[in-house]
């Protein structure tokens, strides 16, 4: 029987991580769909989503309410952002893409899910996206490129945000560097902007050389 957990939205059935479908009868990455008394839920893969690693791996910080809004930057396919849609059905997930190709197969996700709304955009820009965002409570950030760190920053204040979520991917900020030193180093810039660091949790070895920052206060 899947039940739930102390996560908002977050469901189990004491071995796998779901979350209540809300497009029933739709998989997102080839997910499987569970119906338990009536309620369709979708796997949520640990190995797929570096947020389901994150609480895999002990991660506490999870600010995501029904009624959260959410700026997720570097959407992809939609695979994470679909869960978060999943748990905040009466907010809303901008979702910021700049791959083309990425891109296309995010938009048909997000027609099947009117609370997310898809963004061709660089995630350095955020002017090029603020026009189509109302507000934003929440954070969260994967992207695969050098200065992430500053790159949160830069729309975590430009939307006045109250926290968030830090995917660090260490080998796409430089390939020869420690993990850890590059995971304390991200830590110290959010520091040095001026955010609350609440932990930093490594995702090994469901995400090789990946950490989660969490920022702010739920």
């Amino acid at each position: 029987m899947i039940r739930g957990t102390d996560l908002e939205g977050v469901y189990t059935d004491g071995e796998r991580l779901y979350t209540r479908n809300s497009a029933p009868g739709k998989a997102v990455y080839g997910e499987r769909l569970v119906i338990s008394e009536e309620v369709q839920y979708r796997e949520w893969v640990p190995t797929r989503s570096k947020l389901a690693a994150y609480v895999r791996s002990g991660g506490t910080f999870f600010p995501f309410r029904r009624s959260t809004s959410v700026l997720y930057l570097g959407a992809a396919s939609g695979t994470t952002a679909s869960h978060i849609a999943d748990i905040v059905t009466d907010g809303t997930v901008y979702c910021v893409e700049i791959s083309p190709r990425s891109f296309r197969d995010l938009v048909p996700v997000c027609e099947s899910r009117p609370n997310m709304v898809p963004f061709l955009a660089d995630a350095t820009k955020p002017q090029e996206y603020s026009f189509g965002i109302a507000g934003v409570e929440v954070v969260y950030q994967d992207i695969a490129q050098r200065g992430q760190a500053q790159i949160f920053i830069k729309n975590f204040k430009a939307f006045s945000a109250r926290c968030g979520l830090l995917v660090i991917k260490s080998r796409s900020e430089d390939v020869s560097q420690d993990p850890h030193r590059i995971y304390e180093e991200s830590k110290r810039q959010l520091q040095s902007a001026g955010l609350k660091v609440r932990e930093v949790v490594r995702l090994d070895p469901m995400e090789k050389d990946h950490a989660m920052i969490a920022v702010g206060s739920p």
